[in-house]
Order: structure tokens, then sequence, then C-alpha cells
């Protein structure tokens, strides 16, 4: 692969910076490069007719199966990356799976924005509200995890089942482990199997609690904020059909619960629950001498090069191929666009800056989301002019250009995944079902200590 710039065999983390001879040198290379323009090319034109088919309804009972603009950029980039007929090459997969990290960092700098404004919530939270996170955590690594290690997923099990893997969960796992991890096709299945299925799970598990009359649907209405829209929302309207005398009360509980959950998820995920997922998962297979799937297609694995793309050239191409989705989404165009992009790009570069700087020792990610926090908190003299500059651009949007990116490294993948294949099944419906009943369960019990 001679225009991009390859990094040694050594290097640990194929998505940052080469050390080139001259600045000069790095910009002929990456310009030239067809790897590196093959891959702008096939996501802007797959994002474009993702959010140009938009969001899809199908009619499933108790709740729709919605597939959304980022389901159709993630199974047409995937199509194209594996296809039998010219599939893409491993290099070209490796230039899109490098500039992963970074792009991941960009959806999660967009979500920390809206983590500022509602700040206030967290403090006006009863205990019971605060308390329900604690349910999500222990669902997923209670039952989940162990049925993962017992069905053999592998290190797969990690990513699959730290938490119901929603947008931040790319983000986490891609810094720990990489974009190449075995952790990392787990949380890629999961979020596949819950934007499919997850709202229909949830909604089916939310009308029958309702229906069984044992927990307060107060209690049924926090454990619906799982930090996923379409899924609070099947679960909300479960619930209040099932209690109308206080529908409206049941709507709003779940909607700051929802709300709790997405500004304290990324910190629990970060700091408790992938860490713990990962101490489990390694006390349970400590002692087996089990060949886990993701293991046995290692050893077949195709030799995927290592490339550098520069995290200046990441931040251009998303902030162009962004603009766009965008004014597709919107069907509009405004140069809030271009300016919610700057300060994005402006974010997450320091950001990278920052914790190469210190080696590490700082978390990009970890850094990004508290940043973006910290300038959009009402204390913030910027606040006002970054969150509506910001939200200008649909988060949904920019999911759609992340999962059309890692759609088009997904082709090597495709050997791991088929090896997870129905296996993620049972597990993601047993995640998102019990992170919901533990939730409720602890709720209840806030709920009679607390009010």
């Amino acid at each position: 692969m001679a225009e991009i710039l390859e990094a040694p065999e050594s290097a640990p983390e194929p998505n940052t910076d080469a050390a080139p001879a001259s600045v000069t040198e790095v910009l002929r290379m990456t310009l030239r490069s067809r790897q590196l323009w093959i891959v702008i090319g096939f996501t802007v034109l797959v994002a474009a007719i993702a959010e140009l088919i938009g969001k899809v309804v199908i009619p499933a009972g108790v709740a729709d199966i919605v597939i959304l603009p980022m389901v159709w950029g993630l199974i047409m980039a995937g199509v194209i990356s594996s296809q039998k007929w010219k599939p893409l090459g491993l290099d070209i997969q490796a230039v899109a799976n490098a500039m992963m990290t970074v792009m991941v960092l960009v959806l999660l700098a967009h979500l920390s924005f809206t983590i500022g404004p509602n700040i206030i919530v967290l403090f006006n939270a009863g205990p019971a509200l605060l308390l329900q996170e604690l349910g999500h955590l222990l669902g997923t690594l209670v039952l989940a995890l162990p049925l993962a290690v017992l069905l053999r997923m592998g290190p797969a099990t990690v990513g699959a089942t730290f938490s119901i893997d929603r947008e931040g969960s790319f983000a986490m796992v891609s810094e720990k482990y990489g974009t190449d991890s075995p952790q990392y096709r787990g949380v890629l299945s999961m979020y596949a199997f819950g934007t499919l299925f997850g709202a229909v799970t949830v909604g089916i598990i939310a009308s029958v609690s309702s229906s069984l009359k044992i927990f307060d649907p107060l209690a049924l209405a926090m454990g619906s904020g799982v930090g996923s829209g379409s899924m609070m929302a099947a679960a909300t309207g479960a619930v209040a059909s099932a209690h109308p005398e206080v529908a409206s009360e049941v709507t709003a509980m779940a909607a700051t619960s929802n709300l709790i959950t997405t500004v304290l998820g990324v910190y629990v995920g970060m700091w408790v629950a992938l860490p713990l997922a990962d101490k489990l998962y390694k006390l349970l297979t400590r002692r087996k001498a089990q060949v886990d799937t993701t293991s046995a297609v290692r050893m077949t694995s195709l030799d995927v090069p290592h490339v550098a793309v520069p995290t200046w050239l990441t931040l251009g191409s998303v902030s162009v191929i962004g603009i766009v989705v965008a004014t597709i989404n919107t069907r509009s165009f405004s140069m809030n666009f271009v300016w919610c992009f700057v300060i994005l790009s402006a974010l997450v570069g320091f950001s990278i800056w920052i914790s190469k700087l210190t080696h590490g020792k700082i978390s990009a990610m970890l850094l990004t989301v508290t940043l973006g926090a910290l300038i959009t908190t009402p204390i913030s003299p910027i606040a006002d002019v970054v969150v509506s500059t910001t939200q200008s651009v649909p988060f949904l949007a920019i999911c759609t250009l992340v999962l059309t990116i890692a759609g088009l490294s997904l082709g090597k993948d495709i050997p791991a995944l088929k090896a997870i294949g129905w296996k993620i099944i049972p597990v993601g419906i047993v995640a998102i079902a019990s992170s919901y009943i533990f939730s409720v369960i602890v709720a209840e019990f806030a709920l009679g200590m607390w009010g």
C-alpha cells in the first residue's frame, strides 16, 4: 500500500498519526492516497442514499420495528465491503477502520453537548431516579454476560453485554480495545440487534410487567429510560396504555429517566460497566478450556495492514461529509452546519492532542465528554451559542455517517460476525429485558424508601 502511511507492525494504535519526516511529505502522501478517496467517496454516496431512504416503519404489534437511515448506511456499506463480485480491498477497509476512532469521538462530542444543558436535572432528580441507573448496570452484567459466556461468544461478550450498547458504547470500546477487536464486534452486533429489535423487545416486557400489577407505574416508567429513544417510547407507550390514569406522569418520568441514563451512562460505562464486564468475563472463563469462536476465526484471519490516517484529515473529511448528510437529513442548508463541525472538530482535535501529549494518561474520550459538558452548562458564557449551533445538525445524521464508515470496514470482520451469529439474539433479548426489569425493581424499592 504505497500511498497510505503504513504504521509499524508493533504499533498498538493503528488510528493514531504517524511520525512522518515532514509535514509536506505527509500532506502529499495522504492526499494522493487512492484508498482514502475511495473511503470518502463511498461514505458520501452511501450516507446520502441512506438519508434519502429515510426512516422505514414496520408494524409489529406492541412496538414497531423502525429502520433508521443509520441502519441502511451500515447495511449498504457492509454489502459493498464484503460482496463476492469485487469486495473492497483490505487496504481500503484498513483506512476506514483507522478513521473510525476519531469519528466516534465526533459522535460522542455531539452527545456531550446535550449533557451540559441538562445537568440541573441530576441535581433535581430524586434518589429513585438516580438509583435506577444501577438497575441498568446490574441487568446486563448479572444475566446477559453469563449467558454469552455459556454460549461461547468469546471476548465479544464484553462489548455486547457491558450495556445495551447505544451510540456512546462505540467510543468506549474502540478507545480501550480498538476498532479491530472482538469486543468492538460485540458492540456492533448488539447495536444492530438493539436498533432493529430493541423497541419490540422492551415493549413486550413492559406490557407484560404492567399487566402483572405488581409494580408501581412510576417505577415501570423509570425503567423505560434505558438510554434509547425508540426503546423508551415503546416501553412508555405500553405502561401508559396499562395505566391511563397516570399517563402524563409516566411520560414525564420516563423522559427524565432516559435523560439521566444518557448523562450518567457515559461515565458509568467508562469507569464502572466496561471494566467490571472485562473482569467478570475473565473470572468466568479463567478456568475453562474453551476455544471461543472469535479465537478460531483469528487463527485463519486475513493479514489486515495497519495504517495511520492523520487526525486533521479525518476531522476534515467528517466535516465535509457531515455537512452533506445534515443537508439531506434536514432538506435544507445552514451555515450553522459548518460551524457545528468546526466546533466538534476543535473539541475532538484538542482532546486527542492532550491525550497524546500526556502519552495516553488522559483519555481523549473522557476529555471530550467532560469538556463538551462543561462548555454547555448554564454557567458557561458560550453555552447558548454552542448548543444552538451544534443542535442544528441532528444527532442521528452523525450516527448515519459513523455507521456507514463502520460498514466499509465490515468485510474483514464477516467471519467473526458469522461466528457470533444467532447467539446475539438470545443475548440481546436477555440484555435488554434484564436492563429494564432490574431498573424497575431498583426503582420500586427506591420509591418505597423515598416516595
